[in-house]
C-alpha cells in the first residue's frame, strides 16, 4: 500500500499545480489518498443546465466518466450546488431513500459499488460553471474524518485554481498581443539589452533574410550603417527597461544598398507581451522597422471613403502621387490632359488642398506602414 501524503507535501503539490496545471492529474491522486476515498476529481458544474465536465480524476473507469457527461449529470442530486467551501454529500441535500430509487444511483453509482458522493465548491466567483472537488467515498457513506479532510483542502485548492485562472487570462492576453504583432506589415524585432534577437515577426524575418539594411551576427542584430548600429546599441546596452522606455519614440534612419530608406522605431516592451511571445524572455524592447515609402494600396481605400472620391478621381490622385504631374498621369492612364485636370480640380475641391505636392503629403498621411 502506498504511503499517504503528509499535509505539507500535499499543500506544496497543490500550489505547484496552481503554477502548472499539468500537475493536477498527479495531485488528484494525492487528494484521493489523503481523503481516503475510492475516487476523486475536479469537475466544473453548471447548476442551470446540470451539465458537468470532468477535468481531472482518478478511481473511476473512463466509461463512467463519459456516461456521466452524456446522461447522468442531469440526474445528479448534487447538481444543487452548496455555497463556496461547504462540503455536502447526498443525504445533506436530498431524501436518501428516494435517491436510492433514482436513476443516478441505480444506473451510475451502484454499478461502481458505491453509495454516496460528496462535493465542495472551490470558486467564490459567480462563474456559470464553478469548479468542484468531488469525492466518491466508496462502499460506505462519507464519514466525519473524510468530510474534515475535504474541508481542510478547500482554501488551498481554491487558491491554486485562482492562480491557474490568472495565469491563463494573462497568457491568453499575451498570445492575442503576440498574434497581432505577427500580423503587422512592419518588421517587429524583440531585443534584449545586448541587442540579441529574442523574437521576430514574419515581416522582420523577411527583412533579415535580405541581409541588407539589417542582418544577424551570431544571433545579434546589426544594422548596415555603423552609425545607426551605435545608436541602437546605445539605447539597449546596459539599460534595462528604464533606458529603453526613455528612448521610446526615437527613430533610427536606415539606408539599404540600393538607396532605399527604412525607419527603425524603438519602443519599450510591455511586460505582458514580453512574457507571452515565446514564454518568459529577456527581451526589454522592440524595434519596429518599415520601408519609408508611400503605400498606395493601404491608403487608397481610406482616402476614397474619407473624401467620397469617384473611381476616376481616385485613379488620378494615385497616379499624381506615384507617377508624377498631369502629362505623366495622362500618359499612364491613357486619357487626355484636360480630363486629368478636370478630375484633379474635383479632387482638390473634395480634399481641401490646392497643390499636387499637398496631395502627396495627404496620401502619405493616410499610408499605414504597420498594417497589411
Amino acid at each position: 500500500m502506498s504511503r499517504l501524503p503528509k499535509q505539507s507535501e500535499l499543500i506544496e503539490s497543490i500550489y505547484d499545480a496552481g503554477l502548472n496545471p499539468e500537475l493536477w492529474n498527479d495531485v488528484v491522486v494525492m487528494l484521493n489518498g489523503y481523503i481516503g476515498s475510492q475516487a476523486c476529481g475536479l469537475i466544473s458544474k453548471d447548476p442551470v443546465s446540470k451539465s458537468g465536465a470532468t477535468h481531472y480524476y482518478c478511481g473511476v473507469d473512463p466509461h463512467y466518466i463519459q456516461l456521466y457527461a452524456e446522461t447522468y449529470a442531469q440526474y445528479d442530486p448534487l447538481a444543487r450546488l452548496p455555497q463556496f467551501g461547504e462540503v455536502r454529500n447526498i443525504p445533506d441535500l436530498v431524501n436518501f431513500d428516494k435517491y436510492r430509487r433514482g436513476r443516478f444511483y441505480q444506473e451510475w453509482l451502484r454499478p461502481q459499488g458505491c453509495v454516496d458522493v460528496a462535493n465542495v465548491v472551490l470558486e467564490q466567483s459567480k462563474s456559470p460553471c464553478p469548479m468542484l472537488l468531488t469525492v466518491i467515498p466508496g462502499r460506505d457513506m462519507l464519514d466525519a474524518a473524510q468530510r474534515a479532510r475535504m474541508q481542510f483542502l478547500v482554501p488551498h485548492t481554491s487558491r491554486a485554481l485562482l492562480i491557474n485562472r490568472a495565469i491563463e487570462r494573462k497568457q491568453q492576453h499575451a498570445t492575442a498581443l503576440a498574434d497581432v504583432v505577427d500580423r503587422l506589415n512592419a518588421g517587429v524585432i524583440l531585443l534584449d539589452a545586448a541587442c540579441n534577437i529574442v523574437h521576430c515577426n514574419p515581416a522582420a524575418e523577411t527583412i533579415l533574410a535580405a541581409d541588407d539594411v539589417l542582418r544577424t551576427v551570431s544571433g545579434r542584430l546589426v544594422t548596415r550603417s555603423s552609425e545607426a548600429n551605435r545608436a541602437l546599441c546605445n539605447i539597449f546596452r546596459d539599460a534595462g527597461e528604464v533606458a529603453v522606455a526613455a528612448a521610446a519614440d526615437r527613430k533610427i534612419p536606415l539606408t539599404s544598398d540600393d538607396g532605399s530608406y527604412y525607419v527603425a522605431h524603438v519602443i519599450a516592451l510591455p511586460s505582458l507581451l514580453r512574457e507571452g511571445v515565446t514564454g518568459r524572455t529577456t527581451a526589454i524592447g522592440a524595434l519596429f522597422v518599415w520601408k519609408a515609402e508611400l503605400d498606395g494600396r493601404s491608403s487608397a481605400g481610406l482616402i476614397d471613403r474619407t473624401f467620397d472620391l469617384t473611381p476616376a478621381e481616385l485613379r488620378v490622385l494615385q497616379s499624381i502621387v506615384q507617377v508624377g504631374g498631369v502629362p505623366e498621369t495622362a500618359a499612364a492612364l491613357g486619357i487626355a490632359e484636360t480630363t486629368v485636370k478636370t478630375h484633379l480640380h474635383r479632387v482638390f475641391a473634395k480634399t481641401g488642398v490646392s497643390r499636387q505636392a499637398d496631395l502627396v503629403k495627404l496620401a502619405a498621411g493616410f499610408s499605414n506602414p504597420l498594417v497589411r
